[in-house]
């Protein structure tokens, strides 16, 4: 088992075949800034190329367990998400981390097979340039209101309404870029945890229970 630190490194370690990684996350109240995603995944870009998921997960360790649901989502609604099969191995890392914050465990773990996965350096600073203007927009006008909606026990009630989006993702992954709905649903409930603001929390279990909503009046009612 490897435990993951911010800073206090020369260089990214890998976990070895058959371990998997430690993440400590602040258990705080959500108090980070969208901007400290692009800073974080700019940060790992530049440790090397091709920059593993253990690097990216090492610059965002401490952070609000927020971010370990938003950051993957928000890559996938970037043209990294057009990477066949990537889609699915990051909706599979945020179920792995939410079902780990839906049973309260504060020490988060990440398995070898996924920490060791790449992403080419020029795809992730690529990426960051994307959500830069997104996140500066949040940054601006988000803040931390309806703060219920970001503790718990709606923290946990989020955790399992983004495993059963990560759910889909597999089945959309068919169909290019369809991916994304679920994806950008799942990265409201990421920054509104990141950044303690409930309007997010709001907006994504809207759009959460009105696609379930459809979903059983398509499949089931009709």
């Amino acid at each position: 088992m490897q435990h993951l630190r911010r800073r206090r490194r020369k260089a990214p370690r890998e976990p070895k075949r058959g371990t998997g990684v430690q993440v400590r996350h602040a258990t705080g109240d959500g108090m980070a800034k969208a901007g400290d995603i692009v800073e974080g995944l700019c940060a790992a870009a530049r440790e090397g190329d091709p920059v593993a998921v253990s690097t990216i997960v090492d610059h965002f360790d401490r952070r609000s367990i927020g971010a370990f649901i938003a950051v993957p989502a928000l890559l996938e609604i970037t043209p990294i998400g057009g990477i066949p099969g990537l889609p699915t191995a990051l909706a599979l890392f945020i179920a792995l981390m939410a079902v780990q914050i839906a049973i309260g465990r504060e020490d988060l773990w990440l398995p070898g097979f996924l920490a060791r996965r790449t992403i080419h350096e020029d795809k992730v600073e690529a990426a960051a340039e994307k959500l830069r203007p997104l996140t500066d927009w949040m940054d601006r006008h988000l803040g931390r209101h309806l703060v219920a909606l970001t503790k718990p026990p709606m923290q946990q009630a989020a955790a399992l309404m983004v495993i059963v989006l990560c759910l889909t993702v597999p089945f959309l992954e068919i169909v290019p870029f369809a991916s994304t709905i679920p994806m950008a649903t799942i990265a409201m409930f990421g920054l509104g945890l990141l950044t303690g603001d409930g309007r997010l929390m709001a907006l994504a279990w809207t759009l959460s229970l009105a696609a379930l909503g459809v979903a059983f009046w398509a499949f089931v009612l009709r």
